[in-house]
Protein backbone atom coordinates (compact mmCIF):
# COMPACT_ATOMS: atom_id res chain seq x y z
CA UNK A 1 0.00 0.00 0.00
CA UNK A 2 2.85 2.41 0.45
CA UNK A 3 4.32 2.00 -3.30
CA UNK A 4 0.82 3.12 -4.06
CA UNK A 5 0.47 6.10 -2.18
CA UNK A 6 3.90 6.82 -3.23
CA UNK A 7 3.14 6.84 -6.91
CA UNK A 8 -0.24 8.11 -5.89
CA UNK A 9 1.45 11.36 -4.86
CA UNK A 10 3.60 11.74 -7.72
CA UNK A 11 1.12 11.46 -9.63
CA UNK A 12 -0.96 14.03 -8.27
CA UNK A 13 1.83 16.39 -8.42
CA UNK A 14 2.50 15.82 -12.01
CA UNK A 15 -1.40 15.75 -13.13
CA UNK A 16 -3.43 16.88 -10.59
CA UNK A 17 -6.45 15.35 -7.83
CA UNK A 18 -8.59 13.19 -10.22
CA UNK A 19 -4.94 10.94 -11.07
CA UNK A 20 -4.17 11.11 -7.57
CA UNK A 21 -7.68 9.90 -6.92
CA UNK A 22 -7.98 7.51 -9.72
CA UNK A 23 -4.64 6.02 -9.35
CA UNK A 24 -5.17 5.59 -5.30
CA UNK A 25 -8.27 3.93 -6.09
CA UNK A 26 -6.77 1.29 -8.36
CA UNK A 27 -4.15 0.38 -6.01
CA UNK A 28 -6.38 0.48 -3.27
CA UNK A 29 -9.10 -1.55 -5.17
CA UNK A 30 -6.12 -4.74 -5.49
CA UNK A 31 -4.01 -4.00 -2.19
CA UNK A 32 -7.40 -4.14 0.26
CA UNK A 33 -8.66 -7.67 -1.49
CA UNK A 34 -4.73 -8.97 -1.30
CA UNK A 35 -4.60 -7.78 2.92
CA UNK A 36 -7.31 -9.77 3.71
CA UNK A 37 -7.06 -12.78 1.69
CA UNK A 38 -3.35 -12.63 3.67
CA UNK A 39 -5.41 -12.18 6.75
CA UNK A 40 -7.39 -14.69 6.33
CA UNK A 41 -4.57 -17.08 5.18
CA UNK A 42 -2.60 -15.96 8.36
CA UNK A 43 -5.99 -17.14 10.41
CA UNK A 44 -6.37 -20.59 8.89
CA UNK A 45 -2.31 -21.31 8.93
CA UNK A 46 -2.36 -20.35 12.94
CA UNK A 47 -5.62 -22.66 13.66
CA UNK A 48 -4.34 -25.15 10.87
CA UNK A 49 -7.34 -25.34 9.24
CA UNK A 50 -5.34 -24.07 6.14
CA UNK A 51 -6.83 -26.27 3.08
CA UNK A 52 -6.82 -25.89 -1.08
CA UNK A 53 -10.95 -25.94 -1.01
CA UNK A 54 -10.32 -22.56 1.21
CA UNK A 55 -7.41 -21.26 -0.35
CA UNK A 56 -9.26 -20.98 -3.83
CA UNK A 57 -12.24 -19.68 -2.34
CA UNK A 58 -10.31 -16.98 -0.67
CA UNK A 59 -8.95 -16.69 -4.04
CA UNK A 60 -11.97 -16.39 -5.66
CA UNK A 61 -13.28 -14.09 -3.01
CA UNK A 62 -10.34 -11.80 -3.41
CA UNK A 63 -10.80 -11.56 -7.07
CA UNK A 64 -15.08 -10.66 -6.55
CA UNK A 65 -13.77 -7.93 -4.56
CA UNK A 66 -11.53 -6.47 -7.10
CA UNK A 67 -13.83 -6.50 -9.38
CA UNK A 68 -16.76 -4.96 -6.99
CA UNK A 69 -14.04 -2.30 -6.09
CA UNK A 70 -13.53 -1.50 -9.52
CA UNK A 71 -17.10 -1.27 -10.32
CA UNK A 72 -17.94 0.86 -7.79
CA UNK A 73 -15.50 3.41 -8.51
CA UNK A 74 -15.81 3.76 -12.31
CA UNK A 75 -19.71 3.95 -11.53
CA UNK A 76 -19.38 6.67 -8.50
CA UNK A 77 -16.11 8.40 -9.42
CA UNK A 78 -17.10 10.46 -13.25
CA UNK A 79 -14.06 11.91 -13.33
CA UNK A 80 -11.89 8.42 -13.45
CA UNK A 81 -8.58 8.97 -15.17
CA UNK A 82 -8.46 5.51 -16.37
CA UNK A 83 -4.59 5.43 -17.14
CA UNK A 84 -4.05 6.58 -13.51
CA UNK A 85 -6.22 3.49 -12.63
CA UNK A 86 -4.73 0.82 -14.10
CA UNK A 87 -1.12 2.58 -13.21
CA UNK A 88 -2.24 2.47 -9.53
CA UNK A 89 -3.49 -1.81 -9.84
CA UNK A 90 0.04 -2.41 -11.74
CA UNK A 91 1.69 -0.72 -8.69
CA UNK A 92 -0.13 -2.68 -6.44
CA UNK A 93 0.26 -6.02 -7.50
CA UNK A 94 3.86 -5.55 -8.58
CA UNK A 95 4.85 -3.60 -5.47
CA UNK A 96 6.45 -7.32 -3.29
CA UNK A 97 9.23 -6.71 -5.98
CA UNK A 98 10.28 -4.02 -3.90
CA UNK A 99 10.28 -6.71 -0.98
CA UNK A 100 11.92 -9.28 -3.17
CA UNK A 101 14.75 -7.14 -3.59
CA UNK A 102 14.92 -5.67 0.25
CA UNK A 103 14.72 -9.30 1.31
CA UNK A 104 18.17 -9.88 -0.88
CA UNK A 105 19.37 -6.89 0.58
CA UNK A 106 19.37 -8.31 4.07
CA UNK A 107 21.25 -11.07 3.32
Amino acid sequence: MTATLVVSLIAGMWSGVHAFLSLLIGGLSCAVPNSLFALRLYGDAKKQVASPVSFFLGEFIKIILTIAFLGVAAWLYHDLNWLALIVGIVVALKSYILLLFRHLNDN
